[in-house]
């Protein structure tokens, strides 16, 4: 086997070696605890029935005005811990999603539900992956939807993953 002298881009990349695949694999099972995306949230909604959680909008009522996901529950983040027991139920887990990647609405009420007891996920990409991606999304005006972005949703209609 012949290696070679790192590079002083690869060596900034591995100035941290990486974790072994033991600690890895825990890593990201972890990460996917606490996190699920745009195309299965949809893929979940799309198959009928109860997909087994709540989909919580924690944006203000303006953003929600603008747009938000058919069939999710609004509650701002400012106003869970006065409304949840009222909305949610607490057997069933609950998925947050604010306005998009620059915003981090939906992990600050990701934590107040869970400090309530509720079991939580976030929605990367929030509503503007929603959009983006070209799933239709209800507004003031009704129903609409947008054409897909071909780089966040491409031919296959996910992320290819």
């Amino acid at each position: 086997m012949t290696t070679t002298a790192p590079t002083l881009a690869s060596t900034s990349v591995l100035r941290v070696a990486p974790a072994s695949p033991a600690e890895a694999a825990a890593h990201f099972r972890a990460s996917l605890a606490h996190y699920t995306d745009v195309s299965d949230v949809a893929a979940a909604l799309a198959a009928g029935g109860d997909p087994g959680f709540v989909l919580l909008d924690s944006r203000s009522t303006e953003s929600w005005d603008q747009g938000h996901i058919p069939g999710a529950v609004h509650l701002p983040t400012a106003l869970i811990p006065e409304r949840a027991a009222g909305l949610l139920d607490p057997a069933v887990p609950v998925v947050t999603y604010c306005w998009g990647p620059g915003c981090n609405g939906a992990s600050r009420a990701a934590l107040a539900l869970a400090e309530l007891g509720y079991r939580v996920k976030e929605m990367l990409g929030g509503f503007e992956y929603w959009a983006r991606e070209g799933f239709a999304y209800e507004s003031r005006q009704g129903a609409e939807r947008r054409a897909a972005d071909p780089l966040t949703a491409p031919v296959t209609g996910a992320c290819g993953c």
